[in-house]
């Protein structure tokens, strides 16, 4: 159950109830070049196997807000707290070893490497071989067909498999909270799916997910809860059932 609260200037704060959040976001700010205000004072949570859906028009942000929480881009204000420890200035390796997962729209595989190698090289943090292995037999059942491709470059799976392996990578490194930003960019309709699939089946597992998405009503079905950014700013936070046809025609510049 999500309890939040909207700040005078316009900041939305979730929380889970009755648990501290895996997340939490604190008047997060980044600036490019010192004068471009990317993103002001964003402040929201996440809770432990939540999943938030971070929508809004190009331009808004998003992708700058999920770059900073994997610390690829460096924050000018603010603080962002993981699994209790305050990680805003932690390199982005450091933040991915503790199970902050950054996916991009790009697809995070090796191509030139085999299905397995890609999936063996994110658990290769895992010092015991029992544990590696238990970790692989967990990611070949949650998706069948990585199985059956083990032996096949990366490079050479469809765009909504390559997609699949970088969320199969994730859960087998042990994510706790990914990050999936705008993972079906440029996919057929048949390869959305696999990659919607995928992160359902990631959400299943108990991984929280922060999704940002260009199919609104997609990511609306899904979430737990969902956040509006426009201008680098939250303009609106709430249960996806209340982020009616006019909050998206109007933040987001159409109705699906």
């Amino acid at each position: 159950m999500a309890v939040q609260s909207v700040s005078s200037n316009g900041t939305a704060k979730s929380a889970t109830a009755g648990a501290a959040a895996l997340l939490d976001v604190e008047g997060l700010t980044v600036r490019y070049g010192g004068q471009y205000r990317a993103v002001a004072d964003v402040s929201f949570s996440v809770g432990e196997g939540e999943m938030l859906a971070v929508l809004g028009p190009n331009g808004a942000g998003k992708s700058s807000v999920a770059r900073a929480l994997a610390g690829l881009v460096k924050t000018s204000g603010g603080r962002i707290s993981y699994a209790g420890e305050d990680v805003s200035a932690m390199p982005p390796h450091r933040r991915s070893r503790m199970g902050l997962v950054y996916i991009p729209e790009g697809r995070g595989v090796f191509p030139t490497l085999t299905v397995m190698e890609n999936l063996r090289l994110a658990t290769r943090t895992v010092s015991d071989l029992d544990e590696r292995r238990a970790m692989l037999d967990r990611v070949f059942t949650l998706f069948p067909v990585l199985a059956s491709r083990s032996k096949q470059s990366a490079g050479t799976l469809s765009g909504g498999e390559q997609q699949m392996l970088a969320l199969a990578r994730a859960v087998g490194a042990g994510a706790r909270l990914v990050i999936a930003d705008e993972l079906s960019l440029g996919l057929a309709p048949l390869l959305v799916d696999v990659v919607f699939q995928s992160i359902a089946l990631a959400k299943q597992q108990g991984t929280s997910v922060i999704l940002i998405e260009q199919f609104v009503d997609r990511a609306l079905r899904m979430a737990d809860r969902c956040l509006i950014l426009g201008r680098g700013r939250v303009v609106w936070s709430g249960l996806p059932g209340e982020a009616g046809h006019e909050v998206r025609a109007r933040y987001l510049g159409r109705s699906e």
